[in-house]
């Protein structure tokens, strides 16, 4: 299993285009991956099937949010660092 935790600097989170890149580049790989990330308002861990674009939306992840993500399968590094940087790269924004 293989985790990275990262801060979503995209000025608009993950909501439609960036939510819609991520499942498209998750969705490459064989592995399990999931998201999740802390609610603002109760602080409860909410966890999502980073496959799953109405699952990634219902997180309502925004700008400065922390995400972690996380991989298990035969292709999880891969799926690791290809997620951070787009992440990291603002979803090529």
């Amino acid at each position: 299993m293989q985790e990275l935790s990262i801060v979503v600097d995209n000025k608009v989170g993950l909501h439609a285009r960036p939510a819609a890149m991520f499942v498209q580049t998750a969705s490459k790989f064989k592995s399990d991956i999931n998201i999740s990330c802390r609610d603002t308002k109760d602080d409860k861990l909410r966890t999502a099937n980073a496959k799953s674009i109405l699952g990634i939306l219902t997180l309502g992840v925004f700008q400065g949010m922390e995400i972690h993500i996380k991989a298990e399968g035969d292709d999880e590094q891969e799926a690791i660092k290809t997620l951070g940087e787009l992440v990291k790269n603002n979803f090529g924004e």
